[in-house]
């Protein structure tokens, strides 16, 4: 099986589905298998294990967060507005 430079890890697919779905899948999963910041000790250790399951393989914690990365957008505002109530 070749990988294609154009879209790397989504060259498993060959030809099908086109071009914009496989460049899409490629950016995904670049952005998927990065590590991330620990919302715990704050270094850049964090690796997904499951679907919306993510491990620091510094502090060792398990969280839950997103399916392909561990903060979302909603996840960012819920944040947020906790962080208000707390402060009243």
């Amino acid at each position: 099986m070749t990988v294609t430079s154009k879209v790397s890890s989504a060259g498993r697919f060959g030809p099908r589905y086109g071009r914009r779905i496989r460049v899409k899948v490629s950016n995904i999963e670049n952005m998927m298998k990065q590590k991330h910041k620990c919302p715990q000790c704050g270094r850049k250790s964090v690796k997904r294990i499951s679907t919306g399951i993510w491990k620091c393989s510094k502090c060792e914690t398990t969280f839950a967060g997103g399916t392909y990365l561990p903060d979302t957008p909603v996840g960012r505002a819920s944040q947020k507005s906790f962080s208000k109530v707390g402060s009243e």
